[in-house]
């Protein structure tokens, strides 16, 4: 299996629960030097894998909108800007 083949089925989760891992054993301080940097640059891995599959399901989800005539539709998701006042 190619790199980009097993990242592409590589499930979210599974790459956090990795990413923790890698956390855990950096914050360990018992790795040599060469080590962490293999463990970082597989951090690194998994951290694009998450970044990629979180903006594949932000691309998948739909918001429901007002319409002027009162009903409701749907249309792309738009995440809030940075800063922006949340209704939460």
């Amino acid at each position: 299996m190619t790199e980009t083949n097993s990242q592409s089925t590589m499930k979210f989760e599974d790459a956090m629960r990795g990413l923790e891992t890698i956390v855990a054993q950096l914050e360990g301080g018992t790795l040599s030097l060469e080590d962490s940097l293999a463990k970082f640059e597989e951090g690194m891995r998994l951290s694009q894998i998450c970044r990629d599959k979180l903006t594949q399901a932000q691309g998948r989800i739909e918001q429901l909108v007002p319409r002027a005539n009162g009903t409701y539709g749907t249309e792309p998701f738009t995440p809030p800007q940075t800063g922006a006042n949340l209704p939460f």
